[in-house]
């Protein structure tokens, strides 16, 4: 189908429905239930720049947020020392994936692969697929998987930047609940703070969460819960799902106090991992890892 001038693909199920852009990172633009915004879309983006868009969710691969080297953002240094461009959330979000439609109209498949492109950047060989599926009960699964189809280990950590509809003036009424975790941030030189124990709930209007890395103490001991008693819902993320390799932390964010979205961020790794450490993962030639997450939407009670 066409939508605001480009080729998507919608997928329903129930009263949920679903768009994706392919061609645009293989982006999810948006999900409603009953018509009512799961996930903010703005009316007028600019597709000239898919990956400059806020909304949606944009795929982030092969590395996550800011990379420095040598107090310059914007690059990655291998163990080799040679320097790599690395742009912000990496380069799949900019790029054309792939798309397989499931037969039941309810699912697609997005798959990226590299190229002579994506190899001056990221000198490895890689397939990476994002699969989104609807469920009952206004569900939507969505797993990314990474397979290393090279020949030396694959260093990686990928993530969502799921963008949910919410009206700016009502965040001081709406919270999130977190698993256990311990927060960070990233510094303006691109150092990382050290871990300090984090509150399990907050306001969405408050100001300290804001670029916040809420790092998982351990396997999940609660799905994330956001509670929007304005718009009548509650948004639950369960990150332990079966076959799931483990997600390391929870961002938040949101671009500024009069946005009409918050961001609730499931990631992998931490910004500048392939130097801290901080959630970098390997994958070995051949080897694939599955990172599984389900959102559920109910009433508020």
């Amino acid at each position: 189908m066409r939508f605001q001038d480009q080729d998507v693909v919608e997928l329903a199920r129930g009263a949920s429905r679903l768009r994706v852009a392919p061609q645009a990172g293989g982006r999810l633009l948006s999900w409603t239930i009953a018509g009512a915004p799961v996930l903010y879309w703005p009316d007028a983006p600019d597709w000239s720049q898919p990956g400059g868009i806020r909304g949606g969710n944009p795929l982030l691969f092969p590395f996550i947020a800011r990379h420095w080297v040598d107090g310059e953002m914007g690059a990655w240094r291998d163990a080799s020392g040679t320097v790599r461009e690395m742009p912000l959330h990496g380069f799949a979000r900019d790029l054309p994936f792939a798309a397989d439609v499931a037969p039941e109209g309810d699912g697609v498949r997005v798959t990226l692969a590299d190229s002579a492109a994506t190899r001056e950047r990221y000198p490895f060989g890689f397939r990476f697929e994002a699969a989104y599926r609807l469920r009952e009960g206004d569900a939507l699964d969505v797993d990314l998987i990474t397979t290393n189809t090279g020949d030396t280990p694959l260093p990686y950590y990928a993530g969502h930047h799921f963008y949910f509809a919410l009206p700016h003036a009502e965040r001081a009424r709406t919270t999130i609940t977190l698993p256990r975790n311990a927060w960070r941030r990233q510094l303006p030189d691109g150092a990382t703070t050290e871990a300090t124990p984090g509150a399990r709930r907050y306001r969405l209007d408050d100001a300290q969460i804001v670029d916040r890395f809420h790092c998982l103490d351990g396997a999940p001991d609660a799905p994330v819960r956001i509670e929007m008693p304005s718009q009548g819902r509650a948004i639950e993320i369960d990150l332990s799902r079966p076959g799931s390799t483990p997600w390391y932390a929870v961002t938040t964010w949101t671009l500024a106090p009069d946005c009409d979205f918050y961001c609730v961020e499931p990631w992998l790794g931490l910004p500048d991992a392939i130097h801290t450490g901080l959630g970098l993962r390997w994958l070995k030639p051949g080897e694939t890892q599955r990172a599984a997450l389900r959102i559920t939407v109910s009433a508020w009670r």
